[in-house]
């Protein structure tokens, strides 16, 4: 059900944390370019692969990543978060 939350052992680097970061404040690629002096060609690519590392279909499931479960719908996190992000228990989930 929740696939798209699986990290299969993905490990961002941390420019990809940065970037994922920033995606989170909703900053444009322009803004992420400007911010870490990479071409927007550069922030591009790095979306793609934290897209591709953590299994999430577009920069708004990224963005809602970044900022943490509380502000996902669902809420989960798996323990072994790149983010260091904490899981949600399921029984949580269920109140």
């Amino acid at each position: 059900m929740n696939s798209h939350r699986r990290e299969n052992g993905a490990v961002l680097t941390t420019r990809e944390k940065k970037v994922l970061e920033l995606v989170g404040e909703a900053s444009t690629n322009k803004e992420i370019a400007a911010a870490l002096g990479i071409s927007p060609a550069t922030v591009k690519r790095h979306i793609e692969n934290i897209l591709r590392k953590l299994c999430l279909k577009n920069r708004i499931e990224a963005a809602l990543y970044a900022v943490g479960p509380d502000s996902c719908p669902l809420a989960i996190r798996p323990a072994n978060c790149p983010l260091g992000l904490k899981a949600v228990p399921q029984r949580e989930l269920a109140a």
